[in-house]
């Protein structure tokens, strides 16, 4: 039974509630995305090749991930107001270690920090808007308001971003989040009711446990062998400590009393395929938000103004998207926005490849990913609606920090896999390029490894303008950089248009809003 929260909120009092709740949500969304466009500031100031600045990224995310079930199953039963409000102290206290942070290393560990508190945070935003609108179609519209603004949040953080990069430096980003989180920590103290699902049985800590472990270790093991190589002794064994994880994890959640992921939820196709298009679409939305806004970054030399201005139609169509298909859902369901948004998306995605060249026209950029942002915008509310209505109210906890999850892991993942794909694209066409001019096996490596792990020897050099003495070296890097980011896109669009195809073999009927819970 639910407790905390009244069958019927007076409106004013939902209104601050829902309010305050998004803006929770932007502050952990913004901060997904925020940095892409500050990236090529902190490689000049703290001298970090490509690997450490995906660690910036993922240092968040993995940690935003691994804990992300645990927080919303044990927000089900403790209270879902007081994980939030400890998650944003959390997030502030990481936002502090990040804009002091002296070397590329705590910048990292700042992040991390900053993704627990994020994981806290996050699924109670959505399991509080579930249980405030009981009604479906008003709380799809309440949820499209949720997408509207996590979509919004993940755009809007290269526009702000670059607004705050081009008027300060990128350290302001973190003071700016350490601002805001005070704000919400007293918004959400006064606003944000309270609900709790008391349970009986002990809380399944084996299963907080393995599932960690295993999304921690798989997920640290795929970004850390792009430096160290997969065949490095303890890359392999971290992959074998999550394998007996992930059995351990699988043997708990199944006999346990109080799973942290009831797996018979995972057996209704609706919330599967959403989970599955969960993941490939944020895979694909960090091919634009980490490699396009890096290689516009550094490569290109976008300014933070000239940033700003080519991610704000985005931002702007995300938004429409999102709210638009929130009404979309009310009146037929999830299945037809959901396809329509993937399908959008890929078309965006490819058209993004086609004018990433050297030299970009930026107003065909501009409308290309206006049109991957809106794809993304219809494709977010369906797929957290189809997962929210079709998993128990009481478990609305567990069913948003599963939707988050598939999130977070394709973010992380996207940055990861398509990571090592352009890493592996730089090291071969770079290297060839090299051998061909004549250049020695060990200058070769020791280039290679400047630009991809960094260092002191990295600090201070503007790729965007290199010295004329290195500039046929930095042309034959930043072209092997592109084919790489070109790439990553056209994988990141056929993983999307998998996942349409797969949830358009989904009998309409699963999807259909009548075999919702109410």
């Amino acid at each position: 039974m639910v407790v905390g929260i009244p069958q019927a909120m007076p409106a004013p009092t939902r209104a601050a509630a829902l309010t305050t709740v998004l803006a929770v949500l932007a502050l952990t969304f913004l901060d997904t995305t925020i940095v892409s466009v500050a990236l090529g500031n902190i490689q000049f100031d703290l001298g970090a090749g490509v690997i450490p600045l995906q660690w910036v990224v993922n240092g968040y995310s993995l940690v935003f991930a691994s804990l992300m079930l645990v927080a919303g199953s044990l927000s089900d039963r403790f209270g879902r107001k007081w994980f939030m409000l400890g998650g944003i102290v959390v997030f502030c206290a990481g936002s502090v270690v990040c804009a002091a942070a002296p070397t590329i290393g705590w910048l990292i560990a700042g992040r991390a920090v900053m993704g627990v508190g994020a994981a806290a945070s996050e699924p109670g935003t959505l399991s509080v808007i579930r249980h405030m609108y009981p009604d479906r179609a008003t709380r799809a519209r309440a949820l499209g308001a949720w997408a509207a603004v996590s979509g919004l949040s993940l755009a809007l953080g290269p526009v702000l971003g670059g607004l705050l990069v081009a008027a300060g430096s990128w350290r302001d980003v973190f003071w700016f989040n350490l601002a805001l989180g005070a704000v919400l920590l007293v918004a959400a103290a006064l606003y944000v009711p309270n609900s709790a699902d008391p349970q009986t049985g002990r809380p399944d800590y084996l299963g907080f446990v393995s599932g960690a472990v295993l999304l921690g270790t798989v997920i640290y093991a795929v970004i850390a062998g792009e430096q160290y190589g997969y065949a490095t002794p303890w890359i392999v064994l971290l992959f074998c400590i999550g394998a007996v994880a992930l059995v351990l994890f699988a043997v708990v959640e199944t006999r346990v009393r109080n799973p942290m992921l009831n797996f018979s939820y995972l057996k209704n196709s609706a919330v599967s395929s959403a989970l599955f298009v969960a993941f490939a679409v944020y895979f694909g939305v960090f091919s634009i938000f980490f490699f396009t806004a890096l290689y516009l970054d550094i490569v290109v030399g976008y300014s933070g103004w000239q940033m700003a201005g080519v991610f704000g139609p985005m931002a702007a169509l995300i938004v429409a998207g999102s709210v638009g298909s929130g009404f979309w859902v009310g009146l037929i369901g999830p299945r037809g926005p959901m396809l329509a948004g993937c399908a959008i998306s890929v078309v965006g995605i490819v058209l993004t490849r086609f004018v990433l060249t050297r030299t970009p026209d930026y107003s065909l950029l501009t409308i290309d990913l206006a049109v991957a942002g809106l794809g993304f915008g219809v494709a977010v509310v369906p797929l957290t609606a189809a997962v929210l209505g079709h998993v128990p109210a009481e478990h609305s906890g567990m069913a948003a920090g599963a939707t988050n999850t598939a999130r977070q892991l394709g973010s992380v993942v996207g940055v990861a896999a398509l990571g090592a794909l352009v890493n592996a694209t730089l090291a071969s066409d770079f290297g060839s390029d090299m051998a061909r001019k004549g250049i020695a096996a060990p200058l070769r490596d020791a280039i290679l490894n400047l630009l991809q792990t960094g260092g002191s020897g990295a600090a201070g050099i503007d790729i965007a303008h290199p010295d004329p003495s290195i500039k046929p070296l930095v042309d034959s890097a930043t072209a092997a950089f592109r084919n790489g980011v070109h790439l990553s896109l056209w994988v990141s669009a056929a993983l999307i248009l998998v996942s349409a195809l797969l949830l358009a073999a989904v009998p309409r009927r699963a999807l259909d809003p009548t075999t919702e819970f109410d």
